[in-house]
């Protein structure tokens, strides 16, 4: 019973942080939802500024009489296009959270197996149960979890902080951008084999009834 402690300590601390991280994915997900539409929405502004830019104000007699029209109508587009451009950072500061709260519970995962590594029996850690994983799967899939958070963020960081309105077409390609990270990621997902539920997903979630099986 002594033997078995170590590796309930290791379970324990499994069990505790999959339902968390599967909240998290709930967060990250609605997210990056959010995001869709204010992407867009700045896309939109990038194609009326640069159709604007394109339009001599001064050949339409109608328009002779208001001089600075053109200048009034692009601080006002730049306001909303800035606007927008909060919510996004918004969105982004939550998706750090979620980075910064999924890293956390993971790296105390590792700390309670690290305290009892020299004690736990390496052919327990490797192997399965018939309604569970090896250990050694699901501290992997920790690791994938934590770097798949990791990197997403940073892509689609640097991908907003690509934004500047003196390059209207980059903005004016955001959505798809945006959507290319999210293609790229579902890719690697399929790829890694694991599901829930019959649904790829970028990390494992506990179920009442135990964990996700590798498909044959």
């Amino acid at each position: 019973m002594t033997q078995d402690r170590p590796l309930l300590a290791v379970q324990e601390a499994l069990q505790k942080c999959f339902p968390v991280v599967e909240e998290q994915q709930g967060l990250w997900r609605s997210t990056l939802s959010d995001c869709q539409p204010l992407l867009a929405s700045l896309s939109n502004l990038a194609e009326q500024l640069q159709a604007a830019q394109n339009v001599r104000f001064e050949d339409v007699p109608s328009l002779r009489s208001f001089p600075d029209l053109k200048e009034r109508l692009r601080r006002k587009q730049l306001s909303a296009g800035d606007i927008v451009l909060d919510k996004l950072g918004e969105r982004l500061a939550t998706l750090l959270k979620v980075r910064d709260t999924v890293s956390s519970h993971v790296e105390q995962v590792f700390q309670v197996y690290e305290q009892h590594a020299n004690t736990v029996d390496i052919d327990a850690v490797l192997q399965p149960s018939v309604v569970s994983p090896s250990l050694a799967d699901m501290l992997e899939w920790l690791q994938d979890i934590e770097r798949h958070y990791r990197n997403s963020y940073l892509k689609r960081k640097y991908l907003l902080s690509s934004i500047h309105w003196g390059d209207l077409a980059n903005i004016q390609a955001l959505p798809k951008a945006w959507d290319q990270i999210s293609e790229d990621e579902q890719d690697l997902v399929q790829g890694h084999g694991w599901v829930y539920m019959g649904h790829p997903l970028p990390f494992p979630e506990a179920q009442e009834s135990g964990w996700m099986q590798r498909e044959n």
